[in-house]
């Protein structure tokens, strides 16, 4: 293995070979690996909060792919280094990624100003990519202006995903019939930017009426004070409407700057990571730990039979790792 030291050298240059290193560090399971990201990220957290982080999001078929590419190479017209972060699902066979989404982006990938990182799932709930987060500080660290995190699609992925971004995307296509009714009204309230892709040829009538009641719903949900979520049209095909989607994102960004509104985000991004980080690191011990994941299951047999209550149960749980703490110190 590099040494870390070296790799964070060029990453902080903007060097595309050490920033996908740093991630398969940080994306691996080995121990010396970990040791290695962990010294990598603690540096790279020093250059963070500098990007503009969009999560984007869609159900199967609304052409993610295609309209990230298209945003991405409009943005890097305009001077923007451009990092993609794909979920990519993972096989449920082998475990590995399917990778499709960086030779969906050819054009894109080609271009010296832009990184993309497809990263499977691995089982991750809600399809996010367990080390998305760290990777995004990374992308920071190497100098990307603009990070995009595309989820696996519509689900529990978008709630964390909108837990780690600033501005959140959702596209939708003109032709999904009842438009409120297929999309959680959760996923709306999301929201930011709600772009409703593919309006060309005969699907623009059916995009124009979809953004109307689009437009009408967003009105009775409460966002930020400084923003107000729209509604968008475009085709990625003919690659038409991108310059509105550009200037509403450069919009939101401004705003967000000039209310602090990012600072206080990135606080609460970061409470919420630690929470994450904290019950994922007490499963895992637990599970390593044979005797308190023998108790355990036992207390959880006891609940399923209706011996114990829940309540119960977690109780005795608790008790069990105070008693195990007080022997081990």
């Amino acid at each position: 293995m590099k040494d870390p030291n070296e790799i964070q050298e060029k990453l902080f240059k903007g060097d595309r070979r050490a920033l996908a290193k740093a991630i398969t560090l940080i994306e691996s399971q080995k121990e010396e690996d970990r040791n290695s990201a962990d010294i990598i990220l603690k540096k790279a957290l020093t250059k963070r909060g500098k990007s503009l982080r969009i999560g984007i999001s869609g159900i199967p078929g609304v052409g993610k792919s295609s309209f990230i590419e298209v945003l991405g190479l409009k943005l890097i017209e305009k001077g923007y280094k451009v990092a993609v972060l794909a979920v990519d699902p993972s096989s449920p066979i082998s475990g590995g990624s399917i990778l499709g989404d960086k030779t969906r982006m050819e054009e894109l990938s080609q271009s010296p100003n832009a990184f993309i990182r497809p990263s499977p799932t691995t089982g991750s709930l809600g399809g996010v990519a367990n080390k998305t987060r760290e990777s995004i500080y990374l992308c920071e660290s190497a100098g990307y202006d603009l990070i995009i995190v595309e989820t696996v699609g519509v689900g529990q992925s978008e709630y964390q995903v909108a837990s780690m971004v600033d501005l959140f995307m959702v596209l939708m296509v003109p032709n999904a019939g009842d438009e409120l009714q297929g999309i959680k009204k959760g996923i709306i309230e999301l929201a930011d930017l709600l772009i409703i892709n593919k309006a060309d040829g005969e699907t623009k009538i059916l995009a124009e009426n979809a953004k109307t009641t689009y437009q009408n719903a967003l009105q009775i949900i409460k966002k930020e004070k400084f923003w107000n979520p729209e509604v968008l049209t475009c085709s990625s095909l003919e690659k038409t409407g991108f310059k509105e989607v550009l200037e509403s994102i450069e919009s939101f960004n401004n705003k967000a700057q000039k209310n602090d509104h990012l600072i206080t985000l990135r606080k609460k991004q970061t409470e919420s990571w630690l929470t994450h980080l904290f019950h994922q690191t007490l499963n895992e011990n637990i599970k390593q730990n044979k005797e308190v994941n023998k108790t355990f299951n036992e207390i959880e047999s006891e609940v399923i039979d209706g011996k114990l209550t829940a309540r119960e149960g977690a109780l005795k749980m608790i008790k069990e790792l105070k008693n195990n703490l007080i022997m081990k110190s």
